[in-house]
């Protein structure tokens, strides 16, 4: 009538015996080690980078025509792929004169690029387009674009490259066209512009 119950079986809770910091056993060299990770793992200093007063959230309210815009080697690629003229569409999407400016990096970017590229290569030689000389080594486009445009928030970035668009969204008060649906869109531009929203 009654459960067998059998009072043999009841488990314990088992501790695991732990040697403290100050047990004779442990070596001291190891205890000066615990102690200095402690002082070291103290709170970090960071800088942070001042903003201009310029900005407004993150609408760089200094930005006025004439627009000045960095156009990468991709942009230039997905403009000749749409068959969009890239002067005349920057100055539909803006409604405003428009200069576009090449770095010397984004050059040598297509240079590399080979025979395949040297349509997009006449349209940068093209004298509409000022160039920006670089000062630094190496030809990695990406890095120059974003070192300039932390210097200078007069510029807007012309890009499709979703790992520079990344980057630069970051940044604040730098406005990023790029090409979709067969025409030029720009974000983080005030809506007083009148720069069309996707």
């Amino acid at each position: 009538m009654g459960r067998n119950k059998s009072k043999g079986n009841a488990k314990c809770a088992v501790m695991k015996k732990m040697i403290s910091l100050k047990d004779p056993r442990i070596k001291e060299t190891l205890r000066k080690k615990k102690q200095l990770k402690k002082v070291e793992s103290g709170p970090k200093i960071r800088e942070i980078p001042k903003v201009s007063s310029s900005l407004f959230f993150q609408y760089n309210q200094q930005l006025g025509p004439p627009y000045h815009v960095i156009v990468d080697t991709n942009f230039i690629n997905f403009s000749i792929k749409n068959k969009l003229e890239i002067a005349q569409s920057m100055m539909d999407c803006l409604y405003a004169k428009c200069t576009p400016y090449i770095t010397d990096c984004v050059l040598a970017e297509l240079e590399k690029l080979g025979r395949k590229y040297r349509l997009a290569l006449r349209i940068v030689k093209d004298p509409r387009f000022q160039r920006l000389p670089c000062l630094h080594t190496g030809t990695y486009a990406d890095d120059c674009i974003v070192q300039r445009v932390m210097q200078h928030k007069c510029y807007i970035v012309a890009t499709n490259d979703k790992d520079l668009r990344r980057r630069l969204r970051k940044i604040p008060g730098v406005p990023i066209m790029y090409v979709e649906k067969r025409r030029y869109t720009i974000e983080r531009m005030p809506d007083a512009y009148g720069a069309p929203r996707c």
